[in-house]
């Protein structure tokens, strides 16, 4: 565990902000997001940004007041808790990517596991104590720190100055760093060298970017750069150089995106140098992943999930198995090795494009790769096992119902969601064809607030 932050009392490290009138606050609890929560002398819940931890006796200035919440950020810490850690990167604090990084090791999993519970008693309306019971202690794969294998850099330009960098806590701007200690200790420079490069690039030959993306692996050693902008001219030979001689990728790739800024679409990936993909070892196999595809940040993580998701289903070779929005095929591969048959539903096609790569690349032919939204392409058949990953926004009604008329003796539940899973878990009670019986939240995502959670439902008794 890291040590007891000895200058907790003073201010963060970031630039003075004009705010609201000073408040002191006792900090409570960290909410399901970056802030922490206290409340004022008239009982009013406070929500507090910039770092406050559990047991932290805070002045904070109130930057926003409604009827039944206000806002605060923190300024001073008075009485630091014992909860409170240094943390190993300066730029905490004025970078979004680690706001709970002052918060020790097991109480950031203890908050983890409390607000796993609390969205399964609030949202799913279990009981308190029944929650308490299906919900096991958080676990934490790998490492606090240096276990991402991707970052998403932004980038502005105004005239020739530009800055390629992580987005503030607030996200109005970016912050210029020389590492990330979320990355691989091996890679963590990468950042410094391709800012490097981007600026010459944007200034040379007059470029904008929308974001740029880094994979690193340090079991196949490949690092992958996208470069994500709109369509247009793009001088590739040239680019390519350039990250060439200033990187050690083993892959960039130009990923053309269009669309209203909150609904883009990909249109097209073009391969600039190297293999045009970025390879992963995970769960005993091998997984090559476009830029657009997903893969959990955090490869012990995801093994992990494997691993509950195996142990909890026990795939036999006489098995049929389902998995639903299975993306490049984390789930998929190992069922294939294990089921007689899998069929397995993606909606996203790069995605599905990886999946079709990586059953050829494993020799695997038992598997019914289908493309399209999992409550339109449902899969017709009769599953023994079910795995379902589905995005934030949790199962369609329609999904939840035909899921439960399925004949399976269990279904793994991988959600990225609290929120959304106790919403559909509440469903599944409802219908009364499954029921869960454990639900293990796993730290994919130290010094943050987010957490995966693997859910084994099975047959109601």
């Amino acid at each position: 565990m890291p040590a007891r932050n000895q200058n907790a009392n003073r201010p963060p490290s970031r630039p003075a902000r004009e705010g609201g009138p000073l408040m002191t606050l006792q900090i409570e609890r960290m909410s399901y997001g970056p802030d922490a929560i206290a409340h004022d002398p008239d009982g009013k819940t406070v929500f507090v940004s910039g770092g406050a931890v559990p047991g932290d006796v805070v002045e904070a200035s109130l930057e926003e007041e409604r009827p039944t919440f206000s806002r605060a950020r923190l300024q001073r810490v008075a009485q630091p808790s014992d909860q409170r850690v240094d943390v190993p990167c300066p730029f905490v604090g004025l970078c979004g990517g680690c706001p709970w990084a002052h918060l020790s090791r097991q109480a950031q999993l203890d908050e983890k596991r409390d607000g796993v519970v609390g969205a399964l008693t609030r949202i799913g309306h279990f009981d308190q104590d029944r929650a308490e019971r299906l919900v096991a202690p958080a676990e934490r794969p790998g490492n606090d720190w240096g276990y991402r294998n991707k970052i998403e850099l932004g980038f502005s330009r105004a005239g020739r100055r530009t800055v390629v960098g992580m987005h503030e806590d607030n996200g109005n701007g970016l912050v210029k760093v020389d590492a990330c200690p979320l990355l691989d200790a091996q890679d963590k420079r990468l950042v410094r060298s391709l800012a490097g490069a981007m600026g010459y690039v944007s200034n040379a030959f007059d470029l904008s970017f929308e974001r740029i993306g880094v994979r690193s692996s340090s079991r196949t050693r490949d690092v992958e750069v996208s470069l994500w902008t709109s369509p247009g001219g793009f001088p590739r030979g040239k680019v390519a150089k350039v990250l060439g001689d200033a990187l050690r990728a083993t892959s960039v790739v130009h990923v053309l995106s269009k669309g209203p800024s909150k609904a883009r679409r990909v249109v097209g990936v073009e391969r600039l140098s190297g293999k045009g993909y970025w390879t992963e070892r995970v769960a005993g196999g091998r997984m090559a992943l476009s830029a657009p595809s997903f893969f959990q940040v955090n490869t012990a993580g995801a093994e992990r999930l494997v691993q509950l998701v195996m142990d909890a289903l026990q795939p036999s070779e006489d098995d049929e198995a389902m998995d639903l929005y299975c993306g490049a095929g984390t789930f998929t591969l190992p069922l294939a090795r294990s089921c007689a048959f899998v069929s397995a539903v993606e909606s996203y096609g790069p995605a599905v494009r990886d999946l079709r790569r990586n059953l050829e690349h494993a020799q695997l032919d038992n598997v019914d790769a289908i493309g399209g939204d999992a409550g339109r392409e449902f899969p017709d058949t009769d599953a023994d096992v079910i795995v379902v990953d589905p995005p934030r926004a949790g199962l369609a009604d329609d999904v939840v119902r035909r899921l439960s008329e399925q004949p399976a003796r269990a279904i793994a539940y991988v959600s990225c969601d609290p929120a959304t899973l106790a919403r559909d878990l509440a469903r599944f009670e409802d219908l009364g064809t499954f029921e869960p019986v454990r639900v293990t939240p796993v730290d994919l995502f130290p010094q943050t607030f987010h957490v995966e959670t693997v859910t084994v439902l099975e047959r109601s008794r």
